[in-house]
């Protein structure tokens, strides 16, 4: 799995639950103050990546989750098989 397979799939989702345009969704977009996503959001991103990826994001590590790139980055340290 590749960075952009995984920024890819964040972008979708997070297009598809806020319901805005994927174009908007950057590496650089910070959820909270770009997207206006409340912690409910956050969570079901949260859990939609670990279903869809097969990974466990620590919930510590999940609340410091600010950006798409840091969620991306998450992603790829919790792949199985060392895969980043």
């Amino acid at each position: 799995m590749t960075r952009e397979e995984v920024l890819a799939r964040v972008r979708s989702h997070l297009a598809s639950e806020l319901e805005l345009d994927p174009e908007r969704v950057e590496e650089s977009t910070r959820f909270k103050e770009d997207l206006d996503a409340d912690s409910l959001d956050l969570v079901a991103l949260v859990v939609e990546l670990e279903d869809s990826y097969g990974v466990r994001i620590p919930d510590e590590e999940a609340v410091r989750i600010g950006t798409v790139g840091q969620s991306v980055d998450c992603i790829l340290a919790h792949a199985p098989h060392g895969a980043s």
